[in-house]
């Protein structure tokens, strides 16, 4: 896929991803990544499934601030579409109960984080 349209569509998909987070954070969502690294020349967009992954230290994140979690929206390889910093304990099981209750699904592997 060219650059520009594999560009557009992720940005796309990176929208979509992040306008569905601000409704459960209050507008705390920011965007993330919208191509994927696959150290090729291959331009690809991030995926379009949502996924959603609560990072904190344990995952090898060094966090800014002692607040909790990152939650992050991915796609099926853990590519991180939106994300939102400063998750408390008490919001991450709130947040894990409207996740299930929209059928969106929790991504266990490594999650890819903009830099």
């Amino acid at each position: 896929m060219q650059y520009f349209k594999a560009l557009k569509t992720g940005q796309k998909r990176v929208a979509n991803a992040r306008e569905y987070l601000n409704k459960l954070t209050n507008g705390k969502a920011m965007p993330a990544l919208a191509l994927r690294d696959n150290k090729t020349n291959v331009w690809e967009p991030v995926g379009e499934e949502n996924l959603y992954a609560f990072v904190d230290e344990s995952a090898g994140f060094v966090l800014t601030d002692n607040s909790g979690y990152i939650l992050a929206l991915v796609d099926n390889n853990g590519i991180s579409k939106t994300i939102v910093q400063g998750v408390t304990k008490e919001q991450k099981i709130i947040l894990e109960e409207l996740f299930h209750k929209d059928s969106i699904v929790e991504y266990k592997g490594k999650v890819t984080l903009p830099v």
